[in-house]
């Protein structure tokens, strides 16, 4: 088993105080893909100051989109053992980064040992809750097929999926008013959050 820390980056501050606190073993890096001089200085006091204690990995994340920096998350946490205490700290960087990484680890709650929040004026940890979308077998079905898929009709879509249509107009209207998808003039999408939701 490993101690595994998946945290955003600006300052080093946060993240040094969760890596000590939770007595980390390797240590993943969600970075900017055009880090300023802030986090690349913060990068270089972290690889100092604990490079030679734990494995240290950076991910390079677009600031502003919340999905993609969700999906990243997902990699990483997908790639661990399932043996692994893996732990959240999105207390530095962009809140939009911040946010994303918070939802990748709710896409994969049942991984996540802890979240974590680092108060600036102390460095004492705030544990946040672990939350999961609770989303159905059928809904996921609906969610799933138009991650990939176009709806032509209901019917076919039914078909597709292999549920009523009386179910799936039921599990649409549940998902529409999940803000997980949306009517366009180009017929049912996804939202981000039913973006992320599929990972």
């Amino acid at each position: 088993m490993v101690k595994v820390l998946i945290a955003t980056l600006y300052g080093f501050e946060p993240v040094m105080a969760a890596a000590t606190k939770i007595s980390a073993e390797r240590l993943y890096l969600l970075v900017d893909n055009e880090p300023d001089e802030k986090q690349k200085k913060s990068l270089e006091v972290i690889k100092q100051s604990l490079g030679t204690v734990l494995e240290i990995k950076t991910v390079k994340t677009d600031v502003y989109d919340i999905v993609d920096v969700a999906k990243e998350a997902v990699k990483i946490i997908d790639l661990l053992s399932d043996k692994d205490e893996i732990y959240v700290d999105i207390t530095a960087g962009r809140k939009t980064k911040a946010l994303g990484l918070l939802f990748g680890a709710y896409a994969r709650g049942n991984r996540i040992k802890r979240i974590l929040y680092v108060k600036e004026e102390n460095k004492q940890i705030v544990n946040l809750p672990r939350l999961s979308y609770n989303i159905t077998p059928g809904q996921l079905k609906i969610i799933d097929y138009l991650s990939r898929n176009d709806v032509k009709s209901m019917a076919e879509f039914a078909d597709k999926i292999d549920i009523s249509k009386a179910m799936l107009y039921k599990h649409i209207k549940e998902l529409k008013d999940m803000d997980i998808l949306e009517e366009t003039i180009n017929g049912l999408k996804l939202t981000d959050y039913g973006r992320i939701v599929v990972l």
